[in-house]
């Protein structure tokens, strides 16, 4: 369900199926490559919509919309949808598309027990009943559906996985990988998915010619590199990073923070950020740099000399 990336047509991908199989999943997904996602939209307004764009728009071109509606959506209609997509399939500006995402009844039956939520057709009866009435009602458009995902054995991860093989193509984007320093005096940073300690190698501050320097002049990173401990745990780390990163933009996610500390973030942490970060770049990778307190005054004076 991919289109060519040269295409200028607006993109337009309607999301339906059965309560509790994964709508709002997949949205988000959608939504983290880059679509524009409303969900419970009334698809009878549809066609406004895309006027209200239409006369919006310049020559940008309008990120894919996707759109997902239920049996719970105000003014549904499975019969008009299906007349509406008919319609709106012959206009050469867009490029229209359905996709249906269904599960086995008993499945579903057990992710309401589980969740504890009411069904939307239930009406105060078993939540069985509610599922089959609905699997009633939406089938003119599992059949209409231009794919048909069912979710009966999948986790929500498999879901986004499933919704990314097949739609990533059209709205790609890069995992933003972020490398910076930081010291530890000041606290360790809020959001890091990968923290590395560099308070083991030698300690630069400790040097009186190299104190006033950072981690960015050649004399701190020579003194760095005469430290025994530096080549191979710089190989590790760089390594380590060079399998996890693909792995993790495999799996979907959007940004991967790396951080290196030292005492004061000034010194061993700059260096080695600054060398992590030209490896992933020759890796084909690009990452922004931050150095958060490259500025800061020396805090090496709170551990005292034997820290190193």
């Amino acid at each position: 369900m991919g289109r060519d990336s040269s295409d200028s047509r607006q993109r337009i991908l309607l999301i339906t199926g059965m309560s509790g199989a994964g709508k709002t999943t997949a949205l988000r997904v959608l939504e983290d490559l880059g679509w524009e996602a409303i969900d419970n939209f009334p698809v009878r307004l549809l066609d406004r919509l895309i006027r209200e764009q239409g006369s919006a728009a310049t020559d940008k071109i309008h990120a894919p919309l996707a759109i997902g509606f239920d049996a719970r959506t105000r003014g549904f209609d499975p019969e008009g949808t299906i007349a509406l997509v008919k319609e709106l399939t012959a206009r050469e500006d867009l490029v229209v598309s359905t996709l249906f995402l269904d599960c086995s009844g008993q499945e579903l039956e057990r992710r309401y027990n589980e969740n504890r939520r009411r069904h939307p057709l239930a009406d105060g009866k078993p939540v069985s009943i509610g599922i089959a009435a609905e699997r009633e009602l939406l089938t003119p458009l599992r059949h209409w559906a231009d794919a048909v995902i069912s979710t009966t054995d999948f986790s929500s991860h498999d879901l986004q996985q499933a919704i990314r093989d097949q739609f990533a193509d059209t709205a790609a984007r890069e995992m933003t990988v972020t490398v910076s320093s930081f010291g530890f005096a000041r606290g360790v940073p809020p959001i890091a998915d990968l923290m590395f300690d560099m308070r083991f190698l030698d300690n630069p501050h400790w040097q009186p010619d190299l104190r006033e320097l950072t981690g960015r002049d050649a004399p701190v990173g020579e003194h760095i590199r005469r430290d025994p401990a530096y080549q191979e745990s710089f190989e590790r780390i760089r390594d380590l990073l060079l399998l996890l990163l693909p792995r993790y933009e495999k799996q979907g996610k959007s940004y991967v923070n790396i951080a290196f500390g030292c005492t004061g973030g000034r010194h061993r942490s700059v260096f080695v950020t600054e060398q992590i970060a030209q490896a992933l770049r020759e890796a084909g990778f690009s990452p922004t740099v931050l150095h958060r307190n490259l500025g800061s005054r020396a805090a090496e004076m709170i551990e005292g000399p034997q820290q190193s």
